[in-house]
């Protein structure tokens, strides 16, 4: 455990000496921020086409509405994760630091948990960040908590797993740009698998839906919280953390 909290507090403050964790953090904010202006000026405007119907119109709840705000935040973290992710190992290979990590008396699962715990820490900071939308919206509206907390745990689960993708490809590359560019390519495949379902059988069809990210997380951004799709995300991570820890005891052994 204190060999995990040594590499965990290095890598944190290894995003904060370098602009990274500014840069991505300022992006992230600044998309996703003028999404939800969007959509809730749109609320607002139909809202108020609504109120001149002159025997009243349905009760529209901005709660629905925000869910078209969280189905785009997870399309945009599908492209800025993949930058948290490029530098865990792919830095310490081109500044040659990694043989050196290797002769640390640290383990090398410490290793790997510490750097991808390091990266879910940032992208949990600006998830709660955003929350700032969010609390305009309950100063001036009524938005219902519980679907917003489930769309919240659902974006965290799916980009924890978007992260777990991101540190095994980091680990088999020195270079930065192919190890986003590699992300983002593995996790846009995942996400499009249930597109093409209807050109297969129905059997193939099924297996697609089931591995599709973007489909565990539609139940989520609705407010139905299944252990099924929390279990998948957690399970996406553990199978790509184990793959780079695979990664990282061959390169040991062959030296």
């Amino acid at each position: 455990m204190r060999d995990l909290f040594a590499i965990y507090k290095r890598e944190l403050k290894a995003y904060f000496v370098s602009p990274v964790a500014y840069v991505v953090l300022v992006i992230f904010l600044a998309v996703a921020g003028f999404f939800f202006a969007t959509i809730i000026l749109e609320f607002v405007r139909q809202s108020l086409s609504m109120q001149q119907y002159p025997y009243g119109a349905p009760e529209m709840n901005v709660t629905a509405w925000l869910q078209y705000w969280f189905m785009n935040t997870a399309v945009w973290i599908l492209f800025v994760l993949p930058l948290l992710s490029m530098r865990l190992f792919s830095e310490e290979k081109r500044q040659g630091t990694m043989e050196l990590l290797f002769t640390f008396p640290i383990r090398d699962a410490a290793t790997v948990l510490g750097k991808y715990l390091a990266c879910v820490t940032i992208f949990l900071l600006m998830l709660l960040v955003s929350l700032v939308n969010l609390a305009v919206l309950a100063r001036y509206g009524d938005p219902e908590f519980g679907p917003i907390f489930s769309a919240y745990l659902g974006l965290f689960l799916m980009g924890s797993a978007f992260l777990a993708i991101g540190t095994f490809i980091s680990s088999l590359t020195e270079n930065q740009i192919v190890a986003a560019v590699g992300t983002f390519g593995a996790l846009l495949l995942l996400w499009v698998l249930n597109w093409v379902s209807n050109t297969v059988g129905p059997k193939l069809a099924n297996l697609l839906e089931e591995l599709s990210i973007i489909e565990r997380y539609s139940d989520f951004s609705k407010g139905i919280i299944e252990i099924k799709d929390a279990t998948y995300y957690v399970l996406f991570a553990t199978f790509f953390l184990f793959l780079t820890l695979r990664v990282l005891e061959s390169k040991k052994w062959r030296g």
